[in-house]
C-alpha cells in the first residue's frame, strides 16, 4: 500500500474486504474503480501484515469453514454448527424494540481491536486518510478506533444483519451505512444507527452486467426469457410488461438453456449439483442444458468434480468454472452469468444477484444471515426453495414449462435495486455524474 496523492480524477477511496469466504471480497469486487491504484485490500492478508493479526485472522476462518463442513455430519455437526450460529443469530424483527444493547460477539470483537488487532492496517491508511469503504464490519471498527481521519463506511453484504455490525455506542460512531435493502436500513435503525448515517443504496452488483443505462442487463434478460418460458405461457400473459420493461424479445436465445450452481467459500453442499447432473444427465447429453459448477479457487473442488463427472461423459456440457485468484474468479464468474438463465446457491450475498433477472433457486441455508436472506428472496419473489435435487429433471421442467421461473426472473429484475454500485460511488466522491 504505497502513500500517494491523488488528483480527483484518480482513485478516490480505500476499498477494504477480508479473504472470509466469498462474500466479503465479492462485494468489494465491483468498487475496484474508486479503490486506490484499482485494488481492494484484504485486511487479513494484505502485504505486510503483522503475523499475529494474519495468525487471528486465520484462527476465526478455519473455524467457521470446519463448522460450515462438519454440519452436514447428523445430530454432532448440526448441534457443533447450532452453537456457533447462536453467536450470530439475527433476532426476530418484530415486535420493534430497541435492540442497541451490545452482544457478546460485539463486545468480543471490540476487545481485540482495542487490544491492538488491526491498528497496523488503519496506521498504514492513514498515511494517505482517504474515504474509506469496508465491506465487513471489523474494519471499520479498527478504523473508528484509530480514530481515522476520513470518512468510514460499511456495506453490508446480506438482506438482514445482526447487533455485531454496529458499533458498541451507534450513537456516538461516525461509521456510515450503505444499505443493500430496506429491511438492512430499518435493521440498522433499530440498532441505534443515526438516520443520516444510512444510505439505501441498493447492493453493488458487477458494472460488466448491467451497464451505465442497464443496457447490457436488459439485452441479456431479453435472451434469458426465451429460455425460461420455452412454452411462451409468461410472455404472452405479460407481454405489456415485457415490451415497457425490455422491448422486443428475440426469437431465439444467443445460448442454450444454463444453470450455474455456485458453491461457497467453505466448499460444503457439494453434493447437491452431482445429484442435479445425475438427474439431469440425459438432457445435458443431447444438449438441451449446459450445468455449470463454479467452484471459486479451490483445486481440491475442481478435481472432487471432475472426477465425479467423467463417467458421465457429457461433453464438456457440465464444466467447472474456477480461477487462480479470487479477482479471475469473479472476472469470470461474472462474464459466464451473462449466459446463465438460472442460479443455484445457498442464499449468500449472490442473493442480491437475482437482480439481475437471474432467478435463483435457493439451497438450504447455512447459518441466521441466510435463513434472512432466504426470506428476503421470497418476499420478493425472486428465488424458490430447491426441491429434491434427485429428481431435478421433473421439478425444473415443471417450472420452466409453466412459466414459473420467466416470472421469478422478471420479478428480481423489476423488484431489486440493481444501481448499488454507481450509487455508492456518486455518495462517496461526490460525482454526480
Amino acid at each position: 500500500m504505497e502513500s500517494k496523492k491523488t488528483s480527483p480524477k484518480q482513485h478516490k477511496v480505500w476499498v477494504i474486504a477480508a479473504d472470509m469466504g466469498y462474500g466479503h471480497q465479492r462485494t468489494a469486487y465491483p468498487l475496484r474503480d474508486i479503490a486506490f491504484s484499482g485494488k481492494v485490500i484484504n485486511a487479513n492478508s494484505y502485504d505486510g501484515i503483522p503475523k499475529k493479526d494474519k495468525n487471528f485472522w486465520q484462527k476465526t476462518r478455519s473455524l467457521y469453514e470446519f463448522v460450515s463442513r462438519f454440519k452436514k455430519i447428523p445430530i454432532f455437526g448440526s448441534f457443533a454448527f447450532s452453537i456457533l450460529d447462536r453467536f450470530q443469530k439475527i433476532l426476530a424483527y418484530y415486535p420493534k424494540r430497541d435492540l442497541s444493547q451490545p452482544n457478546f460477539t460485539l463486545k468480543n470483537t471490540l476487545y481485540f481491536v482495542k487490544k491492538g488487532w488491526g491498528k497496523d492496517l488503519i496506521e498504514r491508511l492513514k498515511k494517505n486518510p482517504l474515504p474509506l469503504i469496508s465491506t465487513f464490519f471489523t474494519p471499520a471498527f479498527m478504523a473508528e478506533e484509530v480514530k481515522y481521519p476520513n470518512d468510514i463506511y460499511c456495506v453490508v453484504c446480506d438482506a438482514d444483519i445482526n447487533r455485531t455490525w454496529a458499533a458498541i455506542d451507534p450513537k456516538k460512531s461516525k461509521i456510515k451505512y450503505f444499505a443493500p435493502c430496506t429491511w438492512v436500513r430499518d435493521r440498522l435503525k433499530l440498532y441505534g444507527v443515526k438516520q443520516e448515517h444510512i444510505f439505501l443504496t441498493g447492493y453493488p452488483l458487477p458494472k460488466e452486467n448491467i451497464g451505465k443505462d442497464l443496457e447490457i442487463l436488459k439485452e441479456d434478460m431479453k435472451h434469458r426469457l426465451v429460455n425460461l418460458d420455452p412454452q411462451k405461457k409468461y410472455r404472452k400473459l405479460y407481454a405489456p410488461l415485457i415490451k415497457g420493461s425490455l422491448g422486443r424479445l428475440p426469437e431465439k436465445s444467443n445460448h442454450p438453456l444454463t444453470i450455474m450452481f455456485s458453491i461457497g467459500g467453505a466448499g460444503a453442499q457439494k453434493e447437491i449439483p452431482l445429484n442435479a447432473i445425475n438427474s439431469l444427465k440425459d438432457k445435458i447429453k443431447d444438449r438441451k442444458l449446459r450445468f455449470i459448477i463454479a467452484v471459486g479457487v479451490r483445486e481440491e473442488l475442481k478435481k472432487y468434480f471432475a472426477d465425479n463427472i467423467k463417467e458421465l461423459k457429457l461433453d464438456g456440457w457440465v464444466h467447472m468454472l474456477s480461477g487462480v485468484t479470487t479477482d479471475e474468479y469473479f472476472k469470470i464468474f461474472n462474464e459466464t452469468l451473462r449466459e446463465t438463465d438460472i442460479l443455484w446457491t445457498k442464499p449468500s450475498e449472490l442473493s442480491f444477484y437475482a437482480g439481475l433477472g437471474i432467478p435463483v433457486i435457493i439451497a438450504p441455508t447455512i447459518g441466521s444471515q441466510e435463513d434472512f436472506n432466504k426470506r428476503w428472496l421470497l418476499h420478493v419473489g425472486a428465488g424458490v426453495s430447491q426441491e429434491n435435487p434427485k429428481y431435478t429433471d421433473q421439478w425444473l421442467y415443471d417450472s420452466l414449462n409453466s412459466g414459473d421461473l420467466a416470472e421469478v426472473a422478471m420479478q428480481g429484475f423489476m423488484e431489486i435495486e440493481k444501481m448499488g454500485t454507481y450509487n455508492i460511488e456518486k455518495i462517496v466522491t461526490g460525482d454526480k455524474k
